[in-house]
């Protein structure tokens, strides 16, 4: 398909910079396969959903993949933003001033933190390789800041709100370089209320990876080539949402990056199988839905993959027509924006 049919003009002022407080007081839309679109709250959920569903999380924990540096003995200035976890002390990295780097080059950052430009990719990201005993993760406490979309940080600087803000209440796994942005919305107020209406959670991991902010600069959607990001599904839990599901009970993933890794581990009759390793499952319109009955998700850019993700799940002129709604009732957009449930 055309990339620009998933196309829609944004004003900027509807790009949110900061998050509601308290985090569940964010509007929610309602998109049903039909009828008239639904005004709500986030914190309306448990009267939206049914005894038995299950509500799917990521729990997947962001680190402060940002880095600014130098090349050692020089004064290029390199910045790095980590992608995809390699080893131990290997990410693979975008690099801003990429084209000062050699491979072999060592870049110093703050805190006294510096890495070898192992290895030039296709794409021009490099693998990094960072020196030392410490361990990374350690590393990037002292010298990264947290990794903000670039159409929040290019409106605003990071500062130490977004190191709570941008991390959800489930985050208990590092390695994500990006949030799992439609878990934001919650607290332990409304999982509370979840529970007591008997609906359901289960956390599975994908770490999400700077390529979700790339854009897709093919005209046809079959020329994209998908990033890769690793994730897991434990057995039991597998096991659990089959059980729910027998029962009668909806799957819902809360955010594209659960939706993706049920996806990606769903055998054709519908049920989960326990999965470990990554995934670069790239869902457009056409896709036959196998583990997930709705999901719950910010609203996303136009011409991305996760436009015609939602496109897929609800019809391109249904999630067209929603977004427009959402643009004339004053929703807040993208990371730290409103939420929307998506029922088939």
């Amino acid at each position: 398909m055309r990339v620009d049919l998933f196309g829609f003009e944004l004003p900027p002022e509807r790009i949110a910079l900061r998050p509601v407080r308290p985090r569940d007081s964010a509007r929610m839309l309602v998109v049903h396969g039909e009828g008239e679109f639904i005004d709500r709250h986030v914190r309306d959920l448990p009267d939206l959903l049914e005894p038995g569903d299950v509500l799917v999380f990521n729990d997947t924990r962001v680190i402060p993949a940002q880095l600014e540096g130098r090349k050692a003995g020089g004064e290029a200035k390199i910045g790095a933003t980590l992608h995809k976890r390699e080893d131990l002390r290997r990410w693979i990295a975008f690099i801003r001033n990429a084209k000062r780097v050699k491979e072999g080059d060592q870049i110093v950052f703050g805190g006294g933190v510096t890495a070898i430009a192992e290895a030039r990719h296709a794409d021009g990201s490099f693998t990094l390789f960072f020196e030392g005993e410490e361990p990374v993760e350690v590393l990037l406490d002292r010298a990264g800041t947290m990794p903000l979309p670039p159409y929040i940080a290019g409106k605003r600087a990071t500062d130490e709100r977004d190191r709570e803000d941008y991390q959800t209440m489930f985050a208990a796994k590092d390695g994500a370089v990006a949030a799992p942005t439609a878990a934001l919305h919650f607290t332990d107020r409304l999982m509370r209320d979840l529970a007591e209406h008997g609906i359901l959670s289960e956390m599975l991991t994908l770490h999400v990876g700077a390529g979700t902010f790339l854009p897709v600069k093919a005209e046809d959607t079959e020329d994209h080539q998908m990033h890769a990001e690793w994730g897991r599904i434990e057995p039991q839990t597998a096991a659990r949402l089959n059980a729910a599901r027998a029962a009668g009970g909806r799957i819902i993933a809360v955010g594209t990056t659960s939706l993706r890794l049920l996806e990606s581990a769903a055998r054709e009759d519908g049920t989960i199988a326990p999965f470990e390793g990554d995934t670069a499952i790239f869902i457009t319109p056409g896709y036959r839905f196998k583990a997930v009955d709705g999901l719950m998700t910010n609203f996303h850019l136009p011409k991305s993959t996760l436009m015609m993700l939602v496109s897929a799940l609800m019809g391109r002129e249904r999630m067209m027509a929603a977004y427009y709604h959402a643009i004339e009732a004053e929703y807040r957009f993208y990371s730290y924006g409103d939420s929307s449930l998506l029922l088939p």
